[in-house]
């Protein structure tokens, strides 16, 4: 593998890159807006400048809250200048989840923008929930923020000086101090985890841990200066900030922020944009392949596709190297807890990128154990464990649950279950927690899904457990047909009946239009146990 620079963390990395490569445009907005390594380092630092300006201090935590965009891209960086803490949120958040990890982390300063629906977010929030100070796009005030960057212009302080005072307090050499004074083990971000159970608990991540784990993702993804890589999983999301928007800066590839995925303008941007790089679901190339057999769109510049630990069809990656001309199709498993863990590589033949996620990254160990916490002999089931850099620095002030996950060798739980083959290439079969318990049999929801899909009029399928009163627990699987086909839910029962154990067969089968997805395009397994 290439090594990595010594960078050790952002800042360094983003002064580094953009004096040896000024004029390489690393954001390229399809709507606007185009930011070279020049461009990008001079607008974080001087959004650094207003943050310091603020009294935000190495180690205080700042809020992000918007779509994916330049300014969100500047703003990231600005922050990680300023020597603070970014602590994303979801733009899909509405003002109370917002306010509660406000809340939690303790950040400082929110800096927001318009929703997916052009609803200035800051106007969600509950009132007196904010954070002590709030910047937004819109309105006066842009002499307060040292260099102004573009785009950037109110500022909303309730208390303090009035915006004017704050320009002038802070010079270039303060904050080129302050980037400077970074260190790798200083946090650079704190993910909202989208846990099955209770409030999202915050993952500590440092810099060399992002660095490293998104530079060996780059390696091994072939990710270079040449990509044109749009970036569709939110900038609030692991996957988003650090696969996407992080790893182009490393790797000075030109990233494509997407506000707001819709199937068609995907496909009109790959065209157009000639992207080089996709990552998302199956289910996002699934529709790519429906788009292509409705309309000729050119999408031969695509070259590698990245999906995220699920189960991909062989005969979906078949197609797409065939129809799209794909070179390659990687699966790989991350969790917000623990980096990345695993990933195909070059050369693997489709049956394992399709049935596994390939072998863990180079620094990370995994380990599959039982319940009682010993290792499983290769093809068997058990709890994925993982040791090794990746692994979060806890959540944030739970320490009681940071013990839970991480035992005192630094193997962390994962709540997958899965299976490492002789060859050492690891399948994700389940979450640990979406198990569910028919007349005492465990089932298991990936199973069922996988078995019904084997019927072959459904493109979907999605099963969650609820409470049976005959049998404790029940499936209920929600269905998506192929384009085309209107399945009948009894015929499916019936052809379940015949192919599966009575156990596994769902109580229902309702088909639907779409499944309902969460903020990081998995299905909402929470929305569909709540129909």
């Amino acid at each position: 593998m290439g090594s990595m620079p010594d960078w050790g963390t952002l800042p360094r990395m983003l002064r580094d890159q953009a004096e040896r490569h000024p004029d390489t445009v690393v954001v390229a907005d399809p709507a606007g807006p185009r930011l070279t390594l020049a461009g990008l380092r001079a607008e974080a630092a001087g959004i650094a400048r207003g943050l310091i300006a603020l009294g935000v201090a190495p180690g205080d935590r700042v809020a992000l809250w918007g779509v994916n965009s330049p300014y969100w891209v500047a703003h990231a960086f600005g922050i990680w200048d300023a020597g603070a803490v970014l602590v994303p949120l979801s733009s899909r958040f509405k003002g109370i989840e917002a306010a509660q990890l406000i809340a939690k982390t303790g950040a400082k300063v929110l800096i927001t923008g318009a929703g997916a629906t052009e609803t200035p977010l800051a106007s969600l929030l509950p009132e007196r929930a904010g954070p002590r100070h709030i910047i937004t796009p819109e309105g006066p005030g842009a002499a307060a923020l040292g260099a102004r960057p573009p785009g950037l212009a109110a500022l909303v302080t309730p208390e303090g000086p009035g915006p004017a005072a704050l320009g002038a307090r802070t010079s270039e050499r303060e904050v080129e101090e302050r980037a400077l004074a970074v260190r790798p083990d200083d946090l650079c971000e704190i993910m909202s985890t989208s846990g099955t159970t209770g409030a999202p608990k915050g993952v500590m991540l440092d810099h060399s841990q992002v660095l490293r784990g998104y530079w060996d993702w780059s390696e091994i993804v072939t990710l270079d200066e040449h990509d044109r890589y749009p970036v569709i999983a939110p900038f609030s999301h692991g996957f988003g900030l650090n696969a996407g928007l992080v790893a182009c800066v490393l790797r000075r590839a030109v990233m494509l922020p997407i506000p707001l995925f819709t199937p068609d303008a995907m496909m009109a941007l790959i065209s157009a944009e000639r992207a080089t790089v996709l990552a998302g679901p199956p289910t996002l190339f699934h529709r790519l392949l429906e788009e292509l057999e409705r309309a000729p769109w050119d999408v031969s510049s695509l070259r590698v596709a990245i999906c995220g630990a699920a189960a991909v069809p062989a005969a979906l990656i078949t197609r797409l190297v065939e129809r799209v001309g794909l070179e390659r199709m990687i699966n790989a498993y991350g969790l917000m807890e623990g980096t990345v863990v695993s990933m195909t590589r070059a050369g693997d033949p489709i049956e394992v990128i399709a049935a596994t996620t390939g072998r863990p990254v180079p620094g990370i160990e995994v380990k599959v154990v039982d319940d009682d916490g010993k290792e499983v002999a290769p093809g068997e089931r058990g709890e994925i464990m993982q040791r090794g850099y990746g692994v979060m620095r806890g959540y944030w002030e739970e320490p009681d649950r940071t013990a839970e996950v991480i035992d005192a060798d630094g193997w962390l739980r994962t709540g997958d279950v899965g299976v490492l083959d002789e060859a050492g290439n690891l399948a994700i079969v389940d979450r640990k927690k979406d198990l569910y318990i028919v007349h005492g049999f465990n089932v298991s929801p990936a199973e069922v899904e996988s078995l019904l899909l084997r019927e072959g009029s459904l493109a979907q399928v999605a099963v969650v457990g609820v409470p049976d009163p005959a049998s404790g627990e029940a499936g209920v699987a929600y269905a998506v047909p192929r384009p085309g086909l209107r399945p009948d839910p009894e015929a499916l029962i019936a052809w379940a009946r015949g192919n599966m154990s009575n156990y596994k067969v769902p109580k229902r089968i309702v088909v639907l239009d779409a499944l309902p997805t969460n903020a990081n395009g998995k299905v909402d397994k929470l929305a569909l146990r709540r129909r």
